[in-house]
């Protein structure tokens, strides 16, 4: 009993829990145990201060006393800690310890499971519970000794270490696996609360369905769906001989909606054309009115009203008029912006209804180059014809303008700059078109010129082949004229000193074979002699000598087999 509550002031300072009450235990003289409690393995003790040493005292029980180890001593060395260790290792227990001594020792740290005990002064000891091989480790390094004796098996130095245990590894990966299943399930169930509503079953396919959908996909609020119910049946397979007609009109049906989509996109695209003609009427009439409102402030910064007004009258009628005009070109830009775009859709469905297909790319490439420039040339004498308008202005206005007008001159100069900048602009890009253009008809030229070239030998290799087929012809006539005049010699000739001898090989093979062989016989018995003949050869032979060897059929069904004979005296006997 005195062994736990001098545990308990061992582990945590008297300073930390010096109103708790040990008589307030589960059993006298035992503290109540919490697994959560700092130092048991479950939560990690709170920081102590390293000055505080850790004072082990005399723990007394029935039959043993435990003497703490020298504080001065380093702590034993231990093993890393296994998964789910419950076991722990105690060595150097006295010889006369029994069972009954180590339950009494180390039952009052935690429940025991199993004790197993060594004849060699040391036992495994597996509790319950894995906080308690944390208590039962602050045992090692005690002195225990059997009452008062002080004999040498009765005495001994306790050394705890974690032990490994198939049960514990065992019962924590169960518990590993079920944490993984409960993390499994949870996330199963944060999917599916998340996951989007399944879509509605599609209904088999049957007359009565059949016909409720072909109503349904001549609506056109139910098209959409209506179709997808068809999709489905159609790849399922649904269809066969018998109802062949009825998919055929249902698709007939999804095919003529096909106009009424076409329609509905017409009217869009022209409530959109009404629409942009209306925008641009209105912003046309906007920047009228800005034009206007525009030239009343230059009107009155002329120098017959400009006097009459006041200094702080001037300052306003000035801001405003900046503000004015700076709105004005916005508005300007915005609708010239509009213009632009029409004009180059206008230009690509021109591009696309004037391009012809047969085309070389070269040539359609040197084309475009040149409409490209011509614009760009137009382009170029518009920005010079505004720029002159802009210079002949703003002479008019230096004549006519008071001398404190400096800002309305800034800014027709910052537009004059702008517009002689887009010009250079103009001028290098077309310059870059003009050498594109020199590049791209050096190209034309030179693909031309190989053209004529692969042309020509294509003509002089069908010329050559020509004369060879006449010469082919010739030499076959001639050959032809050779062979039938010398047939009987040419017979004679031909036959080389191989074929005789394998000829002759094959007579005294199928000679001693009288019922024959087979073709593949005969070639396993040629290619021993001679490596370099085939198969195709042996057949060729054979056949070449008729007079000699004959193919006869022997078997009846499957067992129907080729065999060669040799037939050689029984064609001296007919003679």
């Amino acid at each position: 009993m005195a062994l736990y509550s001098s545990l308990s002031a061992d582990l945590v300072p008297a300073s930390v829990c010096g109103d708790f009450d040990q008589g307030l235990g589960m059993m006298t003289g035992i503290a109540p145990m919490n697994p959560m409690m700092p130092g048991l393995g479950m939560v990690p003790p709170p920081p102590l201060p390293l000055d505080l040493p850790i004072v082990k005292e005399i723990i007394h029980c029935k039959s043993c006393t435990l003497f703490p180890p020298n504080p001065n001593l380093p702590f034993p060395a231990m093993r890393e800690r296994p998964p789910g260790c419950k076991t722990v290792f105690v060595g150097g227990l006295p010889e006369n310890a029994n069972e009954a001594l180590i339950v009494e020792v180390f039952g009052q740290l935690g429940e025991i499971i199993a004790i197993r005990k060594s004849k060699k002064n040391f036992c495994h000891i597996r509790f319950v519970e894995e906080f308690t091989v944390d208590r039962a480790l602050f045992l090692s390094g005690y002195r225990m000794r059997l009452g008062s004796s002080t004999d040498k098996k009765d005495t001994g130095r306790l050394h705890v270490d974690f032990a490994q245990a198939r049960d514990d590894l065992y019962e924590w990966e169960c518990r590993q696996r079920l944490y993984a299943r409960e993390e499994r399930h949870r996330r199963r169930m944060e999917e599916d609360r998340f996951r989007p509503p399944s879509p509605p079953p599609i209904v088999h396919y049957s007359d009565h369905e059949c016909s409720l959908l072909g109503d349904k996909i001549k609506d056109e609020a139910a098209f959409a769906e209506a179709v997808n119910v068809l999709l489905t049946w159609v790849e399922r397979g649904e269809v066969n001989r018998r109802n062949a007609n009825n998919f055929y009109s249902m698709i007939q049906s999804s095919n003529s909606h096909i106009r009424q989509l076409m329609s509905h996109k017409a009217a869009h695209e022209k409530e959109l054309e009404v629409a942009k003609d209306k925008f641009k009427t209105a912003l046309s009439g906007i920047l009228a009115q800005f034009e206007q409102i525009v030239s009343v402030f230059h009107a009155a910064s002329k120098q017959k009203a400009w006097d009459h007004f006041s200094k702080a009258q001037r300052k306003n009628l000035d801001m405003w008029r900046k503000q004015a005009e700076e709105i004005r070109n916005m508005q300007n830009e915005e609708l010239m912006g509009i213009r632009r775009e029409e004009e180059m859709e206008m230009s690509d469905d021109d591009m696309e209804d004037t391009h012809d297909p047969d085309d070389s790319g070269p040539v359609a490439q040197v084309e475009a180059l040149k409409e490209e420039n011509d614009s760009l040339r137009c382009q170029l004498d518009a920005y010079r014809n505004e720029v002159e308008l802009l210079k002949q202005e703003q002479g008019k206005n230096q004549e006519h303008t008071p001398p404190q007008h400096s800002e309305e001159d800034t800014i027709r100069q910052q537009q004059l700059t702008f517009l002689q900048q887009a010009l250079q602009g103009m001028q290098k890009q077309l310059l870059k078109m003009r050498e594109e253009k020199k590049q791209r008809e050096a190209e034309l030229e030179k693909s031309v010129e190989d053209k004529q070239q692969l042309e020509s030998q294509v003509q002089s290799l069908k010329e050559g082949l020509e004369n060879l087929n006449k010469t082919r012809t010739h030499q076959v006539s001639n050959t032809h004229t050779h062979t039938h005049t010398h047939t009987h010699t040419h017979t004679h000739t031909c036959i080389d000193v191989s074929v005789c001898s394998s000829s002759g090989i094959i007579s005294t093979f199928l000679h001693v074979h009288p019922f024959g062989a087979s073709i593949e016989y005969i070639f396993s018995y040629l290619q021993q002699l001679d490596t370099k003949i085939n198969t195709g050869q042996v057949g060729a032979l054979l056949g070449r000598l008729p007079c000699t060897f004959r193919q006869e059929l022997t078997g009846v069904g499957a067992s129907l087999e080729k065999r060669w004979k040799f037939c050689g005296f029984e064609g001296i006997k007919t003679k």
